[in-house]
């Protein structure tokens, strides 16, 4: 009877928690569709009984500006690579640290599992040192530098986790039938852990498609994602809310969608190995 009575409960709960979250978004929507008077008159639900102020203009401005442009397209050059070489190098490491029997692979384990509680504002100085002397310093490449290196920690992690729920007789029995370690990682290991790789992908690609500290301390002028653009829009106009509420939604709406796309395979590798 509990369990009947708590199922709607649980479920008008979560619908009023996902309204109260989309408030927000709904509200940045519509700012970024009013005219910039319109904004500074009066506020964002009022659309509701004058909907003929809506308009794309702001939205047509921002794709005429190379700047806000480049910053877009500067984005997708941090986090593309960035999302691909941690999952990569850390599906390698995992399966390694998991099934790979070598000296000092418990003390490398805790060692990545101590790398998790390393705070990034505590490398920023000597990150930007290292880099400025191999001159990579205020690059794109730079930038996903320091992104690969803070999210291997914990993509080796999570990605170790899944792969030490895989049993043991599978892995003896696909190497007894001649299979290599690469092929093993290749053919079984990743398509039983897809979900946990594609909740890395996501976890990975939305920290750096919004991040803005780690942008701001090695990333110049020519190499700035769409993060720094917008907090440098901010900072030199401080009533253009037609500007940066429509730059704020483009740059949201990809890593909406990306999330929504993946979330099944999200939530399935979040969850992964909590019944165990």
């Amino acid at each position: 009877m509990a369990a009947r009575a708590g199922g709607p409960v649980v479920r008008a709960v979560l619908v009023v928690v996902a309204i109260v979250w989309m408030f927000p978004v709904v509200g940045l929507l519509v700012a970024s569709l009013r005219p910039e008077a319109g904004n500074a008159r009066s506020g964002w639900w009022t659309v509701v009984t004058a909907p003929a102020q809506l308009t794309l203009d702001n939205y047509a401005a921002l794709m005429a500006d190379r700047a806000v442009l480049g910053s877009l397209w500067n984005t997708v050059l941090i986090a593309v690579p960035s999302t691909v070489l941690v999952v990569v190098i850390g599906a390698f490491a995992a399966y390694a640290l998991a099934w790979i029997e070598f000296p000092g692979r418990d003390v490398m384990v805790l060692a990545v599992v101590a790398l998790l509680v390393v705070p990034v504002q505590v490398a920023l100085v000597p990150v930007a040192k290292l880099l400025g002397a191999v001159g990579l310093y205020g690059s794109i490449p730079g930038v996903v530098a320091f992104h690969v290196a803070f999210g291997l920690p914990f993509a080796v992690f999570l990605l170790r986790n899944s792969f030490v729920g895989i049993p043991r007789d599978l892995l003896e029995a696909a190497r007894l039938d001649g299979g290599r370690e690469l092929r093993i990682f290749w053919r079984l290991v990743l398509p039983i852990s897809r979900p946990a790789v594609a909740a890395l992908a996501t976890f990975q690609f939305l920290w750096v498609w919004n991040d803005l500290l780690v942008a701001l301390v090695f990333a110049d002028e020519s190499s700035a994602p769409i993060t720094v653009a917008l907090r440098s829009q901010l900072r030199q106009f401080g009533s253009n809310v037609d500007v940066l509420a429509s730059g704020a939604f483009l740059s949201m709406i990809v890593p909406l969608a990306v999330f929504f796309a993946f979330q099944r395979a999200f939530v399935q590798g979040v969850l992964a190995g909590s019944t165990r």
